[in-house]
């Protein structure tokens, strides 16, 4: 069998998988947060927390929840890295320096996950359990709940409630994430991933020298950092190391474990307002833009000098491409090949994908609140085109509305262009790139794009571990995060504040080809009008030398 028909082959098997839990799980998830009832365990919780889960917030209480709980658990976190050394199963590796240490605390709270240090050389199994696997739940639970509160805007008239943020949280972990994140930790298993607290085996080499080989709880660290789009890994070579992923089988399993809820979403979208064609569009354009990517990341790397350069054997260029596209359309990060070795071309449209801003799926709620953003954005260029006021699923996008989607938009390259700026002005920068000219500005506009857009994955040609690097990433990480779920709970409070309009012979129809067309256009316009220019000063340049 060829290798093309292989590559196919898997894509075909994954689009048939997701496609069998899409409607069961979109439905369930619909459930899951509109439901009025608490189970035992969930009210045992609140109980303790003092919460009352049956009151609702207004969209600035619930922005209060989502910061506070934010800024305690990058406290907690931080705190948990220095004083690693009293914990269990620390394996004398010592505290982890200060700058670092905020570091992987913003990155894993802000469901970015990048990681500037080895972790089987910087963390015990303590701080990878009890501080950086319950961020990888609970950081995803709460996109969701963002994603939940902006859909119940469009749903909900005349109101200034939005739910409850910490019901949604609950919810969100223990009846979505852990279930699932529980059952494919087994299966991963199953498929020879390792799940041990020893710190390694030591074995002899042909050689004659002993060496260790690391070990680590992996499985159960897997399976969640794909479910909820984190991407950080156990070990250093992340999804690349065989006791992450072993084989094909595995390799296919954590694209699909990535990509499942992200896409799933649009279907909850689609229940919740109850109309499943408007979700159908929203996957259309997130499957056509994510396959577009993986047309082009594909051929480059199949048609380059060096085709397996930077890429593992066991999966070859199609597994490699196809995870490389999946996890960074997904705002993921997790990698099982080098992109840093990529081609300008290749290299380009992973960068690409997280430029358009966690749409082609994206995360774990996100994905589903950025492109209703995007939508607004598009119904807006669209009213101004016709000359009329412009409206979505029966609300009025007014001055409040379509600002507060123009921040939750512009907050990203905002933050990211000032930060590769500053950057490559300081007289530092230089020594840290591996590789000069258009490429070496590629590893650090992919740095702050991963940064900014929460994805977490790397360039891996750029040694990011000085003070700078370490603090202003880790400010891009939660201001990439963070304002955007500011303004997109403000804009989902807005909506809700309203009642809803009928449609009338001048509505736009947001459930035909027309309307997947403008978004999917708006979506490349922003992204093209925005960072062509840098574009040009990297991967362009450097696919055309």
């Amino acid at each position: 069998m060829s290798s093309t028909l292989a590559g196919l082959l898997q894509v075909g098997l994954l689009f048939a998988a997701l496609a069998v839990v899409y409607r069961p799980l979109g439905d369930y998830m619909a459930r899951v947060f509109s439901s009025a009832k608490h189970s035992r365990v969930e009210t045992a919780l609140y109980r303790f927390v003092r919460v009352n889960p049956d009151s609702e917030q207004r969209w600035g209480t619930y922005a209060q929840g989502v910061l506070g709980f934010s800024f305690v658990s990058v406290v907690f976190l931080y705190l948990l890295q220095r004083l690693q050394p009293l914990l269990p199963f620390d394996f004398g590796r010592g505290a982890v320096a200060p700058g670092m240490a905020f570091n992987n605390a913003a990155s894993f709270v802000s469901n970015t996950n990048w990681q500037s240090y080895v972790p089987e050389v910087v963390m015990g199994h303590a701080v990878q359990m009890v501080g950086l696997t319950v961020q990888n739940f609970v950081s995803a639970a709460v996109g969701l709940a963002v994603a939940v509160a902006l859909v119940r805007g469009f749903i909900r008239s005349k109101t200034d409630r939005l739910g409850n943020f910490w019901v949604d949280l609950v919810r969100g972990t223990l009846r979505i994430l852990l279930p699932m994140a529980f059952v494919s930790a087994i299966v991963l298993i199953g498929l020879g991933v390792v799940m041990s607290l020893r710190q390694g085996v030591t074995v002899v080499g042909p050689d004659g020298v002993s060496h260790t080989i690391a070990l680590a709880p992996a499985a159960s660290q897997e399976s969640i950092k794909l479910l909820g789009t984190n991407g950080g890994g156990i070990f250093n070579a992340n999804s690349a190391h065989p006791f992450e992923n072993p084989n094909a089988w595995a390799n296919l399993l954590e694209i699909f474990l990535l990509l499942v809820i992200p896409v799933s979403l649009t279907r909850t979208f689609g229940t919740l307002v109850g109309n499943p064609k408007q979700g159908y569009v929203l996957l259309g354009v997130m499957g056509t833009l994510w396959s577009g990517m993986l047309a082009v990341i594909w051929w480059a790397e199949a048609h380059g000098l060096r085709p397996m350069e930077g890429k593992e054997t066991r999966f070859g260029v199609a597994g490699s491409t196809l995870f490389a596209d999946s996890t960074t359309g997904t705002s993921t990060g997790a990698v099982n090949s080098a992109h840093d070795s990529y081609s300008g071309l290749g290299g380009g449209g992973t960068l690409l994908n997280m430029l358009f801003g966690e749409m082609t799926p994206g995360g774990v709620g996100t994905g589903l609140y950025s492109i209703l953003v995007m939508a607004i954005i598009a119904m807006f260029l669209a009213g101004l085109m016709v000359g009329r006021t412009p409206e979505y699923l029966g609300k009025k996008l007014g001055k409040r509305e379509v600002t507060a989607a123009a921040v939750s938009i512009l907050a990203m390259p905002t933050v990211l262009l000032l930060g590769v700026g500053v950057a490559l002005m300081l007289p530092g920068t230089s020594g840290a790139l591996n590789n000069p000219g258009a490429h070496g500005f590629s590893e650090v506009l992919y740095a702050y794009a991963s940064a900014s857009n929460n994805n977490g994955s790397a360039f891996a040609g750029i040694t990011v571990t000085n003070d700078w690097f370490q603090s202003s990433l880790g400010v891009c990480m939660l201001l990439g995060r963070f304002v955007p779920i500011v303004a997109v709970l403000c804009l989902a409070g807005s909506l809700a504040a309203q009642k809803k309009v009928p449609e009338t012979a001048g509505t736009l129809p947001t459930t035909g080809p027309l309307f997947a067309t403008l978004l999917g256009g708006s979506v490349v316009l922003v992204a093209a009008l925005t960072f062509v220019p840098a574009l040009a000063l990297g991967p362009i340049a450097e696919a055309l030398l």
